[in-house]
């Protein structure tokens, strides 16, 4: 819940002047308010405006949410579905996220998929069965051709905002299980295909020697993001 039109705006035109060339998939996800603007702002550009959320039914009596075709209609074709903000403030549960995934991919939208642990899970040990569980919970019922329209976000809620912090060696150690438990409960070729960003509060300083690990192929970018020239520094360091 950041940037009102004007600074969405500005924020847009700025990342969109210093984009460099790169085979980096891009994308910003501003609040619903400003998508519409921000899709006709990036028209022309290589960016993609995604939704940071959508309801998982069709219309209704539903009031304050959005759905999958409101956003398709706009032109955004992906969808933020299970931010550990959303989990942690909202009380989105797995069963909600599972119903929100199937909305999404009836409609053919490509999901970014979010789960992670929190600090107490971590500090239990619990932190791989808490990951296992959120994935099965919400997509291991899929089908495989479901997987092509998969982004996972893996966000260790722990490292954001707590002072903690997630080494890049942590990074990939999740990274590598997340990999081993897909290909496990689907295939190798669907667990080595699937994209799984970072999401743990990436930053220019530490951006190149995350993505360096081998099993981490991009990152969901919180702060950082807002400053066009940390993100740009981001966008660079993949």
């Amino acid at each position: 819940m950041n940037k009102d039109l004007t600074g969405t705006e500005a924020l847009l035109e700025e990342l969109s002047a210093k984009l460099p060339d790169t085979n980096a998939k891009v994308m910003v996800s501003p609040p619903f308010v400003n998508l519409a603007n921000a899709v006709q702002k990036l028209k022309d550009s290589e960016i993609e405006v995604i939704a940071q959320n959508m309801h998982f039914a069709e219309n209704g009596a539903y009031t304050g949410e959005i759905s999958a075709n409101m956003l398709l209609n706009i032109g955004i074709n992906t969808v933020i579905i299970g931010h550990s903000e959303r989990r942690a403030h909202f009380g989105e549960t797995d069963e909600i996220l599972a119903k929100k995934v199937k909305a999404a991919l009836a409609n053919n939208m490509q999901v970014m998929f979010c789960f992670g642990e929190e600090l107490e899970d971590r500090k239990s040990g619990n932190h791989f069965n808490v990951v296992e569980s959120q994935l099965k919970n919400a997509l291991f019922d899929l089908d495989l051709t479901a997987w092509p329209s998969i982004i996972l976000a893996y966000e260790p809620v722990w490292a954001i905002g707590t002072g903690e912090t997630a080494s890049p060696e942590q990074a990939q150690e999740m990274h590598a299980f997340i990999r081993k438990t897909i290909a496990e409960a689907f295939d190798a070729d669907i667990a080595e295909n699937v994209s799984i960003l970072y999401g743990g509060s990436v930053k220019p300083g530490n951006a190149e020697e995350i993505f360096s690990k081998p099993d981490v192929d991009g990152g969901l970018i919180g702060g950082a993001s807002l400053v066009a020239d940390d993100f740009i520094a981001i966008v660079k360091a993949i």
